[in-house]
């Protein structure tokens, strides 16, 4: 528990703050009171606690005095000072003897407690970082190089650690920080792997660097951190991380990524690990087993040559982009669902490319791919459409732009497949029944295609004319003519008495045999009475 000690003038104040609270919620206990500055100086000096809520005007000794006298003799002492409206621009002097938070009076439980929540954790933040440097100094000598190891391990993911800690930490390691200009490297495991993988691919790393170059490493989750003194020109260096990269994969067959900062001040080393952490988040867009550099994530920056993974993948510089992503699905719809499937890959390859330029994170990426995809699936048909749903949750481990290209497409693919294979037997079926139409009225004179689609099968008449023809290469007219004119040619042709004007009757020509006539002329070249008297 961290000891409070509240200091105001006004009583009723002092004891509301001291009654109100449940000090114990918030890991602290309450030790003690003072009605003015000199009260509670002499308070600190016999019991040192670790937090005081002080006014800052009051009689004999006001806060802002208090706060500078406790930070000459203590200053691990934390302030919460309280402040009137008017006063408030007057407490910020406070900031220079440490205060860094300001309560506006009057003040309730929720206000105050989460003041005491951020101070605590400041404290404990504080103490485990006392406690770490009092355990290094005590096994220093035993536990050197797994302590250089943490000390980089915190330098970079605690935003807690500054110049004051290379101070401290410089004498013991050995590391010159004045003038010393670094660059970290951060190396990425790819795929399944154990931990002497890593172990071995920092070594070998190191190795090629050589330890005059080395300042510190150490290793966090799949990834090894190399903070290296820069001493080579960037070309070499990447030189050398291919080499490492590749040495690495001739032993054990697995790739890494590898991102590398710009050059900085040892000091800056939080900075460059963030630089890294923002360049492997475009391993989403430029691959697996590339080397990545802060340039390759500007702007006006592409991969350049040589800087890729297997093969030395490439890639052209792409423009950053903010804001959501938009698309409007309802061409890919409409051609994944007539199964029209050179028109989908076209739409999908504007999409990721739109994508890739735009450059968003693997996170926000894959959140505009899913609605896309979910509309590609409700084209498929509905027997399978449950089965593209469960494959939804492997877009969450694809790891590259290209690998949920690839996914997408190959879903796209089958869906486009099977759609055309069902319109095309339902193409086939259509077209089967338009013959069966066609040969059950063909004496009636009203046979066309608007009293087909309108009368017989209910549908749109241009549509049905268009398909029509796609299917069968000739128009449905013309295909009416030529079953009417056959069949006329069997009639006559089978013998017997057949009058013109009753095969004009027959064939749907109505009451028109000299129309039947000629038809029949232009059909056969000659007419129906001469085709009689042929032999």
């Amino acid at each position: 528990m961290y000891k409070v000690l509240i200091v105001d003038d006004e009583r009723i104040i002092l004891e509301g703050i001291a009654g109100l609270m449940e000090w114990e919620k918030y890991g602290t206990k309450l030790v003690g009171t003072a009605r003015n500055g000199l009260e509670a100086l002499e308070f600190i000096q016999a019991n040192r606690p670790d937090i005081v809520i002080s006014d800052i005007r009051m009689p004999g000794m006001d806060g802002l005095k208090l706060a500078e006298r406790t930070r000459e003799q203590y200053p691990s002492i934390a302030f919460i000072m309280l402040s009137g409206f008017g006063e408030f621009d007057y407490a910020r002097q406070a900031m220079q003897f440490g205060v860094k938070h300001y309560l506006l009076k009057p003040c309730n439980e929720n206000t105050i407690g989460e003041a005491l929540s951020e101070v605590v954790g400041q404290l404990d933040e504080h103490l485990r970082k006392e406690k770490f440097l009092a355990n290094l100094q005590m096994e220093l000598q035993q536990v050197l190089p797994s302590a250089k190891e943490q000390f980089l391990k915190e330098l970079v993911t605690n935003k807690m650690y500054g110049r004051g800690d290379w101070d401290r930490y410089k004498e013991l390691f050995g590391i010159e920080v004045e003038h010393a200009e670094a660059r970290l490297l951060l190396l990425q495991l790819e795929g399944q792997f154990e931990f002497e993988h890593l172990f071995a691919l920092k070594n070998i790393a190191e190795e090629l660097i050589g330890c005059d170059q080395l300042v510190l490493s150490t290793t966090i989750g799949n990834q090894a951190l190399l903070l290296v003194r820069n001493t080579h020109p960037e070309e070499k260096l990447l030189a050398i991380l291919r080499e490492a990269r590749n040495t690495f994969k001739g032993y054990y067959r697995l790739d890494t990524t590898i991102a590398v900062s710009d050059p900085g001040p040892l000091t800056d080393a939080r900075r460059m690990y963030l630089d890294t952490l923002k360049c492997m988040s475009f391993r989403f867009y430029l691959g697996e087993g590339s080397i990545i550099t802060v340039g390759d994530t500007r702007d006006d920056g592409g991969v350049e040559a040589g800087h890729g993974g297997a093969g030395d993948r490439s890639a052209e510089p792409a423009p950053g982009a903010e804001g959501r992503f938009l698309y409007d699905d309802a061409r890919l719809c409409l051609y994944a669902k007539s199964g029209h499937l050179e028109a989908v890959m076209q739409e999908l390859g504007e999409v990721f490319k739109a994508l890739e330029e735009q450059r968003h994170d693997d996170v926000s990426a894959k959140s505009y791919i899913i609605p896309i995809y979910v509309a590609l699936i409700r084209q498929a048909d509905p027997s399978s459409m449950n089965d593209y749903l469960k494959e939804l949750g492997k877009l969450e481990s694809i790891a590259t732009m290209q690998g949920l290209k690839s996914f997408v497409e190959e879903k796209a693919r089958l869906i486009c497949q099977t759609n055309y294979e069902n319109q095309k037997r339902r193409h086939s079926t259509i077209i089967a029944q338009i013959h069966d139409i066609v040969g059950a009225h063909i004496a009636n004179p009203d046979l066309s295609l608007q009293w087909v689609a309108s009368e017989i099968l209910y549908m749109n008449a241009d549509y049905l004319g268009k398909l029509f023809r796609k299917e069968t290469g000739e128009k449905f007219s013309n295909h009416v003519m030529k079953v009417r004119m056959d069949r006329a040619v069997e009639l006559i042709g089978g013998g017997g008495d057949v009058k013109v004007f009753e095969l004009a009757e027959q064939l749907g020509f109505g009451d028109n045999p000299q129309y039947f006539s000629q038809v029949f002329k232009k059909y056969t070249g000659v007419s129906p009475t001469e085709y009689k008297r042929l032999p």
